[in-house]
């Protein structure tokens, strides 16, 4: 917990009177930020930091193409000091270049310091003057930073509004989010107040603005893709996960015409993790968002059409063809499966109404401020678990982990493991489930029970996080493909040794049972559930796509 002595170094926040500076330290994150991990990122919604330890480099363009001029922030110094004082997104990436420790300072607790001592208001603006026009050349890259495409209106706790912001921000649509609990927030939103039952808005830059909007209309609005350009592809893909999104970019990059089809947002379930450590060439480890994210831009680059908000919902095995919901046909020479899997749900009394407003399966890098100060439990033991329990704890009071198992070292890597020993704030329950969960707007309370003694008992909680496995959605697929007996997709020998492979060749190695349709990714029957596999599996499954395509031209030759 950040300390009055340590705030008070900061030139924003000298001369502020002891119980003023406790208060706050009380609202505030402590983060820490390991060697090379991005702490925010260029277009981020607004937030206020400080290096209590440590060294970043920022800069305007660290994603796609060379970076830009480098600036530096030292202990004591600010960053986000321009978003928070004209309201704008972060117009900068931070980047630790060595172990470091920050504080975080959300709006509504900024809001709420300046209206008690409205000099430090008056001082953070002089600041964000200063680093504009000063030499340091960030009035270049704010001049040079990416301006918003579209508002959100809508409230931290309401789950439409979590879940539009999670669908734009995924689609790197740069826009600003405002709450109506903040005045701040609507002295910007032009027109009359909303109605209640109207949140979350979405108002299109220099454009629309509408009342809860499905995303599909938010899609459209954003020209987000949503509709083929052509009648035939060389390949279509279905799922823009780890393993789609690298189909995509090799396919593409080759020359052939890809069309990937995404029911949701890019990125999968990979997209939703805080934190990835054991991908190669990221030896500080990398969200889950920065990597969909960098995987995304590099796809369209490329010439890979990326549909947002559609839905596959029949294949014809003879024809190839692909149905979309709304109607639409589209032919394919060949298909690859990479539609992941989904979270497996909980069927306890109270998730399922509290899915949303206090639960959630899985987890992203962007709910860690609603867990601020909060009593946070993680119900799961894997690393997805062990990794959400690590960046949450920078942000929550505390975090529990309800493990039903007697230890970690069966289903969690040592690393993450010894990690989690070190962290104060981060508490495990072996041998523990939950059995309820409780609350009317909102989640309050959850029930535990201890499987040794079949006690029960009640703690207070504010967020629940699942990481309990997943499953393959696999049902809509046409019979002709087979399946495991848990519905994962069988390729290579094990599709052949079903009896229902029709050619004399053997299928290859991801090949189904239906030529031409392969699989990669979780969604396919293997021991190995890494996001490298993943990706390595979708560029594989190019090269056998061009072998397929090969084999055909060459059996019409004869």
């Amino acid at each position: 917990m950040i300390t009055p002595q340590e705030l008070q170094r900061f030139e924003l926040f000298s001369g502020l009177n002891q119980e003023l500076c406790e208060r706050l330290c009380r609202q505030i994150a402590d983060i820490s930020v390991p060697t090379g991990e991005v702490l925010m990122y260029e277009g981020d919604g607004k937030a206020l930091f400080g290096v209590i330890r440590g060294r970043f480099e920022g800069s305007s363009s660290m994603i796609d193409g060379p970076a830009g001029k480098f600036i530096y922030r030292d202990e004591g110094e600010l960053m986000g000091e321009m978003s928070m004082a004209f309201g704008m997104p972060q117009p900068s990436t931070y980047r630790a270049t060595e172990t470091s420790r920050v504080f975080r300072i959300d709006p509504n607790n900024y809001y709420s310091i300046i209206a008690e001592v409205p000099e430090v208001g008056e001082r953070l603006g002089r600041i964000a003057f200063d680093r504009i026009s000063g030499p340091t050349g960030l009035h270049a890259l704010l001049a040079s930073s990416t301006p918003i495409r579209a508002i959100v209106l809508g409230r931290r706790n309401d789950p439409d509004c979590a879940e539009l912001r999670r669908f734009i921000d995924r689609n790197q649509i740069p826009f600003e989010w405002l709450d109506p609990d903040i005045p701040t927030d609507m002295e910007k939103w032009s027109g009359s107040p909303p109605a209640e039952g109207d949140y979350p808005l979405l108002r299109v830059v220099n454009g629309k603005t509408v009342v809860r909007p499905q995303l599909r209309r938010v899609a459209e609005l954003l020209d987000l893709e949503t509709e083929p350009k052509l009648a035939e592809y060389d390949t279509v893909v279905v799922g823009a996960g780890p393993a789609g999104l690298a189909a995509a970019v090799y396919g593409a990059s080759e020359g052939l015409s890809t069309l990937v089809v995404e029911c949701d947002a890019p990125g999968g379930q990979a997209g939703t993790s805080s934190r990835i450590e054991n991908y190669l060439g990221f030896p500080s480890g990398v969200s889950g968002g920065e990597l969909s994210s960098r995987a995304l831009k590099q796809a369209r680059r490329l010439g890979a059409e990326i549909l947002v908000t559609r839905k596959v919902t029949r294949i014809d095995a003879n024809t190839l063809q692909v149905h979309l919901d709304g109607g639409d046909v589209i032919c394919a020479r060949t298909i690859i499966l990479a539609s992941g899997v989904s979270w497996r749900a909980l069927s306890i009394e109270g998730f399922d109404r509290l899915v949303g407003k206090g639960i959630f399966y899985g987890a992203s890098r962007s709910e860690a401020p609603n867990t601020q100060g909060l009593d946070i439990h993680i119900i799961g033991a894997g690393n997805s678990a062990g990794q959400a329990a690590m960046f949450f704890s920078t942000y929550a009071k505390s975090v529990t982990m309800l493990v039903r198992g007697d230890n970690l070292e069966k289903s969690m890597s040592q690393y993450l493991i010894e990690q989690l020993a070190l962290q104060s704030n981060i508490h495990v329950r072996f041998k523990t489930e939950a059995t309820g969960a409780f609350g009317e707007e909102c989640l309050e309370e959850i029930e535990v029970r201890d499987k040794s003694t079949g006690e029960t008992t009640r703690l207070p909680s504010s967020r629940v996080f699942i990481f309990i496995g997943a499953d393959a959605e696999t049902g809509w697929l046409p019979p002709e493909i087979a399946l495991s007996d848990k519905g994962f997709v069988l390729t290579g020998s094990d599709a052949r040794a079903t009896g229902n492979w029709p050619l004399e060749r053997d299928p290859y190695l991801l090949e189904t049972s239906v030529p031409g349709i392969f699989a990669s990714g979780d969604v396919r029957l293997s021991p190995v559930k890494r996001v490298a596999a993943a990706v390595g599996e979708g560029s594989m499954a190019i090269a056998f796509v061009h072998q397929y395509l090969s084999d055909k031209e060459r059996s019409k030759a004869r």
